[in-house]
């Protein structure tokens, strides 16, 4: 269980029953009101699907990712299958979060970290299943990063102009 893993590596966690959520959207419908940022967790690939990235950033953002590569020097970067997120991750659609990393063994996944969300407050996280979210302060995600052997990157993320 992946509370069990957090309390072993020392990290302390907020947790909140609630229906399955599939996408933002399902959660505002819902009204929930926890503490912490609400977070978008985009699985993603480059164009030849050799590098896989999890990309952290705000609920409320449309990521611009024609513009995102094009920053970072990167081949086009795209949405990775729900099979890649199987294999790489070990879950579903709808269960992504920072805390997928856990199935990671072998580092493969990239995590990068919207660099509007590093602002000291806390971070909402599914814990691999989308019926509970558990909220880490910021301090606590940086070690949850060393503990998996992951590391992060402070991406500054574009947004589509709307």
């Amino acid at each position: 269980m992946v509370e069990n893993q957090l309390a072993a590596f020392g990290i302390e966690f907020q947790a909140f029953e609630h229906p399955p959520l599939f996408t933002c959207e399902d959660a505002d419908k819902l009204n929930l009101h926890r503490p912490g940022q609400r977070l978008k967790n985009l699985f993603l690939r480059d164009n030849a699907g050799k590098r896989h990235f999890l990309l952290i950033t705000s609920a409320y953002k449309a990521v611009d990712l024609k513009l995102l590569s094009k920053q970072l020097k990167m081949s086009r970067l795209g949405f990775a299958s729900s099979e890649r997120l199987q294999k790489y991750l070990g879950i579903q659609p709808g269960s992504v979060s920072l805390l997928a990393l856990l199935n990671d063994h072998r580092q493969q996944v990239e995590l990068w970290i919207d660099s509007d969300l590093w602002n000291g407050e806390a971070f909402q996280c599914h814990p691999l299943v989308n019926t509970r979210t558990l909220v880490l302060e910021q301090a606590d995600v940086e070690k949850f990063a060393q503990y998996t052997g992951h590391g992060y990157q402070l991406v500054d993320v574009p947004s589509i102009e709307e």
